[in-house]
């Protein structure tokens, strides 16, 4: 009996209580931070590098914008786009350089052997004398132009190149596949245009990619040095064919889409000032500015070969 009476005692009191419910608490979706966002990574690269343009001093990882990221040293630089299937790598330092660029993009937490192309600028050692020792780490593909393709194979420039001897001989590499001008280099979702861009060096490539970040994508492009340095005994005005070549890719470089520049040599174009926005990262007119550097600078280059 004295159970019956307790259980109902409870049962009115349930019956007079409202009823709780306590809701099931919902783990939050993770987002995902950036690696190296500009935001931070971009002052310690200039805070580490200061003015220096030394090929071989070690620089931090900086993401450029969305799957795009500088992963070279404070005074050259190569560029690690990542994709869901494979990842794209443009130039390799030297073969020092090489190591630290390894080290960067471990340090960001991406395989080395997710890295299924890996793409040139210019065929002179600062650029891709490490290209043989990245292309062991990764079991990548290499592309080269047709021009550069036997100086990349060999470590040796060309006699055509207007640098020929003034470099000691790299560690060659094995050129996987051979690009024209507008030729693509795609891997799933990441598609690279080559643009052929002699005048620094006969087989010299610069390319453009879009980069996207949400639904803000940029066109990205990395434009070769361009710059007219040769050894003393070289005339540019001497080679009219080689000439008009010159200046054809300094205008396909003015032309073409840009909204954010790279270059070979993070100092040509302020890669330090435009990291830590004391000038804009996103510039249309970027690249129309470096050519037009590029045009002076070469007009100028000319004025004294006439002048002796």
């Amino acid at each position: 009996m004295f159970v019956r009476l307790a259980t109902l005692a409870i049962a009115a009191i349930a019956a007079q209580s409202p009823i709780l419910t306590i809701p099931l608490q919902k783990t939050p979706r993770q987002i995902e931070r950036p690696k190296a966002p500009i935001e931070e990574s971009g002052p310690q690269w200039a805070a580490t590098c200061g003015d220096s343009t030394d090929w071989d001093q070690p620089a931090p990882p900086v993401r450029i914008h969305a799957n795009t990221y500088l992963v070279g040293t404070c005074g050259i630089s190569a560029i690690l786009i990542t994709g869901d299937e494979g990842h794209v790598l443009i130039d390799a330092g030297t073969e020092k350089g090489a190591e630290l660029i390894a080290d960067n993009i471990r340090q960001l937490g991406f395989r080395l052997g997710d890295i299924k192309y890996l793409l040139m600028s210019h065929e002179h050692f600062d650029h891709v004398g490490g290209m043989a020792r990245l292309q062991q780490l990764t079991g990548a593909t290499l592309v080269t132009s047709a021009p550069a393709e036997k100086v990349l194979n060999t470590g040796v420039a060309s006699t055509d190149d207007p640098q020929s001897g003034m470099h000691k001989p790299f560690p060659a590499a094995t050129v996987g596949r051979v690009i024209g001008d507008g030729g693509e280099v795609r891997l799933h979702d990441l598609n690279l245009t080559a643009m052929t861009t002699p005048g620094h060096t006969p087989g010299a490539l610069s390319w453009r990619w879009e980069s996207c970040d949400g639904g803000v994508c940029r066109t990205m492009v990395y434009a070769d040095s361009l710059s007219p340095i040769s050894r003393d005994d070289y005339r540019f005005s001497d080679h009219p064919d080689y000439l008009a070549a010159y200046r054809a890719s300094i205008a396909k470089i003015a032309n073409t889409r840009c909204e954010i520049l790279l270059t070979p040599h993070p100092s040509a174009s302020a890669m330090k000032e435009r990291m830590t926005g004391k000038l804009p990262l996103f510039d249309p007119t970027g690249c129309r500015n470096y050519a037009a550097a590029l045009s002076k600078r070469l007009d100028d280059r000319l004025a004294k070969e006439a002048a002796k």
